[in-house]
């Protein structure tokens, strides 16, 4: 839209320039500029009729590229490819130089009473031209790298990374030494009436703003219990949040309160991490369908999956309880864990890896590299209970003994590393 209303803005602005100099008597330019109406016109047609055309061809193969990617990838990133911003510069510089192209070939006049031919305009559109040309070479070579498994699985994975870096850089731990439970029972005890916020909206919750629902809290003096996290689906009328609160809440807190819950459509990545890992997910589970069969797609989802795995366990997850300045309880959420972000990354593919003893083996391995990683004995007990999941799986479905047998091995030697005693080296 902003290259369309750039192109006319230029058409307008160029032929205006034109009709202020006269360029016919300059030499230097008299080999390049056009000197008839007939000939303007004639360049200014091919290169509109040439960019239509070309606009077209750009749209076809954008929704071929958009077919092969719903049946390969699955519909829900097609996203992924609508945003990336070539795409949309070049079908935009199309659009914008045949809108270009016909303005300035309405400024050309050739009459008895008047003739006027808009020199630096016509030179211009066959600069465009030019620009056009290699923006297509451009599109051509991105069209064909986007369609790739491991393009599209490394751009999830650095947008999930991103979301890590900003949504759990500043979350602090809990005082361990304090019984939030307890504390939480008093102030239910001391706010004796609860209320239930209903939500008046349908869709996927995409966002919680906590700081605004702690200073209302504080404001009232309520205890809120938000019963939902981000990524989930909410239903018209649904309890959201439960308030604890020593008078009725006024219904004026009760719309404040709704204002804090953005729900729509689709489910978005910024304050939803699982949403990104599914994305990732859903690609190695359509490579494992028995229509594409294809395990190595579903190999480097795994391997990415561990990376981003491995990075949670260096983070502090968002606390369930969220105080005041004055360390009293007021928010209470569901918590995201580390046990289901594992949940959510291995669990679909495992099942759906069950009869390929490659991805078994693989996600053996990348458990195994997860709990290098592990940071304390939460982290560890969760990869130890996906590890056994893993093995019986494969011990289960595995008609091959040299498989099974490289697979009891693999989980052996992660047995032997975790039990063995650290040497006088270390």
């Amino acid at each position: 839209m902003l290259l369309t209303v750039a192109g006319v803005i230029l058409a307008i602005g160029l032929v205006y320039l034109d009709a202020q100099i006269d360029f016919s008597d300059s030499r230097v330019f008299q080999h390049i500029f056009t000197e008839s109406a007939s000939s303007a016109r004639t360049v200014l047609s091919v290169i509109a009729g040439a960019m239509i055309g070309i606009a077209g061809t750009v749209f076809s193969i954008t929704l071929v590229v958009l077919t092969l990617a719903s049946s390969q990838f699955g519909p829900r990133l097609l996203r992924n490819f609508m945003y990336d911003r070539l795409n949309q510069s070049v079908l935009g510089l199309y659009v914008s130089t045949y809108i270009y192209c016909l303005i300035v070939l309405n400024s050309v006049k050739d009459n008895d009473h008047f003739s006027f031919i808009p020199s630096l305009s016509i030179l211009f559109a066959i600069l465009l031209t030019i620009i056009c040309i290699v923006f297509l070479i451009l599109y051509i070579h991105n069209v064909s790298m986007s369609i790739q498994p491991s393009r599209v699985i490394s751009t999830i994975g650095t947008e999930l990374k991103k979301v890590i870096e900003t949504s759990f850089s500043n979350n602090k731990l809990l005082d361990g030494a304090k019984d939030y439970e307890t504390a939480v029972a008093k102030i239910k005890d001391q706010l004796s009436i609860k209320s239930n916020i209903k939500s008046v909206t349908h869709g996927y919750l995409q966002y919680i703003d906590i700081e605004p629902l702690l200073d209302l809290s504080v404001q009232d003096n309520l205890l809120i219990h938000i019963k939902f996290k981000p990524g989930e689906y909410v239903i018209n009328g649904a309890t959201i949040a439960e308030t604890y609160c020593a008078t009725e809440i006024e219904e004026s807190t009760v719309k404040a309160i709704r204002k804090n819950f953005v729900t729509a459509n689709s489910r978005t990545a910024f304050q939803d991490s699982e949403f990104a890992i599914d994305q990732i997910v859903e690609i190695a589970c359509k490579a494992l369908s028995p229509g594409i069969n294809d395990p190595f797609t579903a190999i480097i989802c795994i391997d990415y999956l561990s990376s981003v795995i491995c990075d949670f366990t260096n983070v502090v997850f968002p606390p369930k309880f969220v105080e005041d300045s004055n360390q009293v309880v007021r928010i209470i959420k569901r918590p995201l864990t580390f046990e289901a972000m594992l949940n959510s990354a291995f669990n679909q593919i495992r099942q759906f890896g069950a009869q390929s003893p490659a991805v078994i083996i693989r996600l053996t391995d990348a458990l195994a590299t997860i709990l290098e990683f592990a940071k304390n004995d939460e982290h560890v007990e969760v990869v130890r209970t996906h590890l056994n999941k893993v093995f019986e799986t494969g011990k289960m479905s595995f008609e091959n003994t040299q498989d099974y047998a490289d697979l009891r091995e693999r989980f052996e030697d992660i047995l032997f590393f975790e039990n063995k005693e650290p040497s006088s080296a270390d």
